[in-house]
């Protein structure tokens, strides 16, 4: 698979609400970094972080997925469920770096709409 078809099938378990195959499509050293908030290290964070922050499966649109070599990046919305109960719609771009069709590293862009 070439790493565009490994996004879109990491963020469609995801979609679904299935965390570990969506992991599965991680390194175990993978890192995230949210800019201007924080930094996610290794796979048990980021399990840790996408229960938390994916109480219900996201909703993803995705306006252009564009792959350049080991880098993927992903520019949509995504609608998060809240502590409030409510759905919160963020404009994204997510830089993906892929290592041997994995995702080992995530540099994120995320402002609420």
């Amino acid at each position: 698979m070439d790493n565009k078809t490994i996004l879109e099938k990491a963020n469609a378990a995801i979609a679904e609400g299935d965390h570990e195959t969506f992991l599965s499509y991680c390194t175990e050293n993978t890192i995230w970094t949210f800019a201007g908030d924080q930094i996610l290290s290794g796979k048990e964070e980021v399990r840790r972080y996408i229960a938390d922050a994916y109480r219900k499966p996201p909703k993803f649109n995705v306006d252009h997925l564009i792959g350049e070599g080991d880098y993927v990046t992903a520019v949509g919305t995504i609608s998060l469920f809240n502590e409030d109960s409510e759905w919160t719609e963020y404009h994204y771009c997510d830089i993906w770096k892929f290592e041997a069709g994995k995702m080992a590293e995530l540099k994120a862009f995320v402002i609420e709409k």
